[in-house]
Parts: C-alpha cells; sequence; structure tokens
C-alpha cells in the first residue's frame, strides 16, 4: 500500500472529456489524460483491500462484479504510486494481454467493485491502467518477447478479434507456431470495424499487430475459413485449430415492412463501414451516410450508442434512440448493494453530444418499432409502441402507437450466437443459443482438435471477457498439446 491516506486526501479525478460540440468535428480520441502527478495521486488511493473486490471477479445475483482477468490491480496501483512505471506494468501485463484495449474500452468492473466507491468515488483503475500501458510504448518497455525455443507445435487461430489475439498471444509466448486467420483486411474484429474509432483509435491495433509479428505470429487477413478457405485443411494441416469468430449473427427486428425496405442496417455493418470509409480517406463521403437524415436506432446498449455518436458526426439531422427496457433508476437502490453491478442510468458520451447538439437525450425507453412507412419506395417514417414484461414475455401497450421521420433505421439489437456457415464447415455442435457447445468451463469442442473461445463460446460479451476466454483456452490447448500447462 503506497500511502495509507491516499483515499482520505485525494477526491477521485477520472481523464475528462473534450466537450461534446467540439469533439464532434473528428473520429479523433477525445479524453483529456491527467498528468503524471496527478495520475500518481490517483493510484495512492488504492488501499491494497484485504480482500480487493475489485479483482476477484465474483458472481453475485446472477452478474459478475469485479476483473474477470484478475488483474493484480492493488500491486500495480502501489508501483505506480510509487514512480516504478516498469514494474507496475510488468504486474499487469502477467495477467492481462492488451490493456491498451480494455483501458479504452472496458466498462471498468473493476471499478464497481472498488469499496472506495460507496463513499468517496472508486479508484481510477481504467485510467491507471491505460496509463501504464501508453508509458510502455513510450519508454520502449514493450518490446517483442521472442520465445528462446519452440515446441514444433502448430495451432491455427480462427479469427482476430479479442479472444483470438489473446490465445495467439499466449501460445505463442508459450513456444508454439501461430498462425491467425482472419477474413477481413484487417486484424482486430470488432475492436477494428465495431467500435468507432473516437473509442479506439485504429493506430493501436496496427501498434499491435507489429508487436506480435514481431514476435513471430503470422497474420493471414482476407481468408475466409469455411467460405473459400477449407476448414478440413486447416485442420490437417495444424496440431490444434481455435475457433474465435464471434457471435455475428445479428438480431432483427420483427417489425411490419422491414422485408427488403432500403435504408435499414445491421449497427455493426454500418459501424465498419464507416470505420472502413476513415482508413480509406473517404471521410465525408460515406459509403452509408447519415448526413441530414432523421436516424433512428433500436437498440440502448454500448452498439446503440456508437451508432448515436457515429450519426452525429456524420451531421444527421436528428438522432432517437429505441430502449425496450424501463429507464433505471440515477442513484443505486437498496436492493442493489455493492459490490453488486450498479443498475444505475449511464448517459454516454453519445447521448452526451445528442443532448449538447439536440437539446434532449436521445433515448425512448420501453419502445420498440412496429412497422416501417416508405414513401415511393425509400424509407420515410416508423410506427413505434410501447411495450411491457409480462413475465418473461414482451407485449405491446394498446393505443400507444405513434408515427416518427426516419429515413435510416439501424439495429443494434444484440447478436443471437455465431454465423451458421462457420458452425457448419467446421462440424461443431451448437446450443440453443448458437453458441459453439463444450464442456461446463471448457473449451474443447465436440470435434477433435478443435477448440473455441471469446464470443463464439459465451455469447455476445465484453473485451474483457472475450480476453478472459481466449486465456483459458489457450491453457487448454497448451495442455491438449504438451501434456501440462503452466498458462492461466
Amino acid at each position: 500500500m503506497g500511502k495509507a491516506t491516499g483515499f482520505m486526501e485525494y477526491d477521485r479525478h477520472e481523464d475528462s472529456w473534450v466537450d461534446a460540440k467540439t469533439r464532434i468535428n473528428g473520429f479523433e480520441e477525445f479524453h483529456n489524460h491527467l498528468n503524471e502527478e496527478e495520475r500518481r495521486c490517483q493510484a495512492s488511493r488504492c488501499m491494497n483491500c484485504g480482500v480487493p473486490m475489485c479483482q476477484s471477479a465474483i458472481n453475485i445475483s446472477g452478474m459478475v462484479t469485479g476483473c474477470p482477468l484478475h488483474n493484480l490491480i492493488p500491486e500495480w496501483n502501489d508501483e505506480l504510486y510509487n514512480g516504478h512505471y516498469e514494474l507496475a506494468l510488468r504486474r499487469l501485463l502477467k495477467t492481462s494481454n492488451f490493456p491498451e484495449f480494455t483501458g479504452r474500452v472496458c466498462p471498468a468492473l473493476c471499478e464497481k467493485a472498488c469499496i472506495n466507491g460507496i463513499n468517496t468515488g472508486a479508484v481510477t483503475i481504467h485510467d491507471n491502467e491505460l496509463f501504464l500501458i501508453e508509458k510502455g510504448f513510450e519508454k520502449g518497455y514493450m518490446k517483442p518477447r521472442i520465445p528462446e525455443t519452440r515446441s514444433g507445435k502448430k495451432v491455427a487461430v480462427i479469427g482476430a478479434g479479442p479472444a483470438g489475439l489473446a490465445v495467439a498471444d499466449q501460445l505463442n509466448h508459450r513456444g508454439h507456431e501461430v498462425t491467425v486467420f482472419e477474413r477481413e483486411d484487417q486484424i482486430g474484429g470488432l475492436l477494428m470495424y465495431g467500435i468507432p474509432n473516437m473509442k479506439l483509435d485504429k493506430s493501436v491495433i496496427v501498434r499491435r499487430r507489429e508487436l506480435m509479428e514481431a514476435e513471430g505470429i503470422v497474420f493471414k487477413t482476407g481468408v475466409d475459413v469455411g467460405n473459400g478457405e477449407s476448414f478440413d485443411k486447416i485442420v490437417n494441416e495444424f496440431d490444434a485449430v481455435a475457433l474465435c469468430c464471434g457471435a455475428k449473427k445479428a438480431r432483427t427486428v420483427a417489425a411490419k415492412g422491414s422485408e427488403g425496405c432500403k435504408n435499414v442496417y445491421y449497427a455493426v455493418d454500418f459501424l465498419t463501414q464507416t470505420t472502413k470509409d476513415l482508413l480509406s480517406g473517404k471521410e465525408g463521403k460515406w459509403t452509408i451516410s447519415a448526413k441530414d437524415k432523421h436516424v433512428v436506432v433500436v437498440g440502448g446498449g454500448d452498439t446503440g450508442n456508437d451508432c448515436v455518436g457515429t450519426c452525429i458526426r456524420e451531421g444527421a439531422k436528428s438522432v432517437t434512440q429505441l430502449e425496450m427496457m424501463s429507464k433505471p433508476p440515477v442513484e443505486r437502490q437498496q436492493n442493489n448493494p455493492w459490490p453488486e453491478w450498479p443498475k444505475v442510468l449511464k448517459t454516454d458520451y453519445g447521448q452526451q453530444e445528442a443532448i449538447a447538439v439536440f437539446g434532449s437525450d436521445p433515448r425512448i425507453y420501453e419502445t420498440t418499432v412496429k412497422e416501417l412507412i416508405t414513401t415511393k419506395g425509400k424509407l420515410s417514417q416508423i410506427k413505434t409502441v410501447r411495450v411491457k414484461f409480462e413475465g418473461r414475455n414482451l407485449v405491446e401497450v394498446e393505443g400507444t402507437e405513434q408515427t416518427i421521420k426516419c429515413d435510416l433505421l439501424l439495429i443494434a439489437a444484440g447478436f443471437v450466437g455465431c454465423e451458421d456457415y462457420i458452425a457448419t464447415e467446421s462440424k461443431v455442435e451448437l446450443t440453443q443459443r448458437g453458441t459453439v457447445k463444450t464442456e461446463p468451463d471448457k473449451y474443447q469442442t465436440s470435434v477433435p482438435k478443435v477448440f473455441t473461445a471469446g464470443d463464439m463460446h459465451r455469447g455476445q460479451s465484453l473485451v474483457v471477457w472475450a480476453i478472459t476466454e481466449g486465456r483459458h483456452c489457450a491453457a487448454e490447448i497448451d495442455k491438449y498439446l504438451m501434456g501440462y500447462s503452466p498458462l492461466i
């Protein structure tokens, strides 16, 4: 514990955000970071609790609180407070493969479990983590760690999202020869083409790729296994295969008039195309453009919020976000005590920007799309309806239909499992949820030599869970290949 009184002397100060009306003029990351002295003060607030819930990842009332990676948070906060940045980074990297990703996009399960959050505000674990990894790249601590010996075993990883990258990183450092196959032209999965640039600048992914390649990992992009590239051929050529293809089968919206209607897109397709346009220098000449359109986003989660922020940057005339669930309370309720995940209202960057630009929160709760209305073959309006839950059934509230302008509809209603073709080609068994079936808390599939991890195995989830799954999957593959494994 670096400073016994730190939590009493210093208030919580997060990295601030650039003003909403300023940041919407571009797609750059918009955080103002604390200086080193201020960051060390924030690290000093960590009390090194006797039972540090921040790193425990325990399931309470069906929800996990604390870091799934079991990051050694009090240890590296102590080193950070004392200015031992390289030592702090070593402790961070012991459990976390890609702090530059989680330090930008993770909702910080760790902070929700911090005991300081009860009274004075949680320790800024999320921001401290990002500081350490960026300091590591700045100071040259992040050098290629090339294995001294190789095992002679070859592993194929299909899918270069966070789960696949974690599998590859772990097994490569163990000494296996790893080849990663990715159907897109860039690695990263939803890190690259699902999370907007203002949340995660794509140069961060390119930087990590260069480091992993220097360490011996081979990336083959533009290779769609199961749809052009034979899955059986890969199984025959490699000693083990890890399926990490995500859960990109999008949930549809059952609305009248939706079939064949133009200007209706899944959110991930819209966000992907926007990023591709940015990377190819087509900013302002969007393939799927929200400029001067009345946009409706169906879905109140992170992806829906990302669509709101992206549409505002593209010059949307209005943005409305529909959420089927009821509006959460502003403050934690008595039946939702610490250290449970706080079920409270979150107004994210996109919604903040909508408030700044249009004057009101874009979210309409307990509402969904009932009908799409076209004019001369083009989407022009949607009819909405209020909904409520009766038990587990979602039912419409009679007499609550409303019609609103809409000439671009984005569906951000989540995902229902892995895509059909890769499951068919690999012959893996699926669960009722459309995920790849394994034994509980295991990663080996019903097909010999084939393992799975990430959203494809777990279902739609967080980046930190994908990395966690990748690490555990790598350990299981390593044990399968070598008879034992020191990996975790």
